[in-house]
């Protein structure tokens, strides 16, 4: 995996190992970062990921979700040994259901109790599950990227590095995306399913990341008892995110 690591620059680390390297280093702090997906290609198991490796370096973390209870995210962390619960006894962790509205509602009032919530904890990491839920509520592209910036900057003047997690959208159909959040964020991150000799593996692309170098290959990963893992490059195939795998042809000049 080619070395991009930027010297001397601050980042906040994924917990995702063979991840950092592809980011240069890891995160940029304060950064919004989206994580594209199809439903099992890992995306809530990647953010709890996030959040713990934010408590194992005494970072408090925040876990937003519109659909899935904390009961629920309780039994898929301890699938990977992970105890969620212990972690919200102790403070380093908290789980919240809401709904879109009501989150962009509490992040607009100074005096919220999500607001509180995040300043009396010093929470320096979030995930929200999902973002792109706001599609359901809000008709217009125009007001749609006005509530995608309010709720980045809001994070953003907490301090807080924060994941959004997305269903997944084809690349080539990046201009006509609703909102046009993939060019809101500063980091867009892809896990896709692809079939390639007659077998289903996992990949994982960087597909922007501002301010910083990047590694642009395909990753495999794989999901296991300790969570994510990215894997070795995949070499000699071409159109791999279009969903049109081909062996790609190297020719030496002599």
């Amino acid at each position: 995996m080619p070395n991009t690591t930027i010297p001397n620059t601050e980042r906040v680390t994924s917990g995702i190992p063979g991840l950092d390297k592809m980011l240069g280093g890891g995160f940029i702090p304060r950064s919004a970062v989206l994580l594209r997906g199809a439903p099992g290609t890992g995306k809530t198991t990647f953010g709890l990921q996030y959040l713990i490796e934010g408590v194992r370096r005494g970072e408090t973390g925040l876990f937003i979700s519109f659909e899935e209870f904390p009961q629920s995210l309780y039994r898929d962390a301890a699938s990977v040994g992970w105890d969620l619960a212990a972690l919200e006894e102790q403070g380093k962790l908290k789980l919240m259901f809401t709904s879109p509205q009501v989150l962009l509602h509490s992040l607009n009032q100074p005096e919220s109790s999500i607001l509180h919530m995040i300043q009396q904890a010093d929470t320096r990491r979030a995930v929200v599950d999902s973002l792109t839920h706001f599609t359901q509520s809000i008709s217009g592209d125009h007001e749609l990227r006005r509530t995608y910036h309010q709720i980045i900057s809001a994070f953003r003047r907490e301090a807080i590095t924060a994941l959004y997690l997305g269903e997944e959208m084809r690349t080539d159909y990046t201009n006509r995306e609703k909102g046009r959040l993939s060019f809101i964020v500063d980091t867009m991150l892809m896990l896709r399913y692809l079939e390639i000799d007659s077998a289903i593996q996992r990949a994982i692309v960087v597909l922007k990341m501002r301010s910083s170098a990047h590694d642009t290959a395909i990753y495999g990963y794989t999901i296991g008892a300790n969570g994510i893992t990215v894997s070795s490059r995949m070499e000699g195939k071409s159109g791999l995110l279009s969903g049109i795998t081909r062996h790609s042809i190297i020719s030496t000049v002599q």
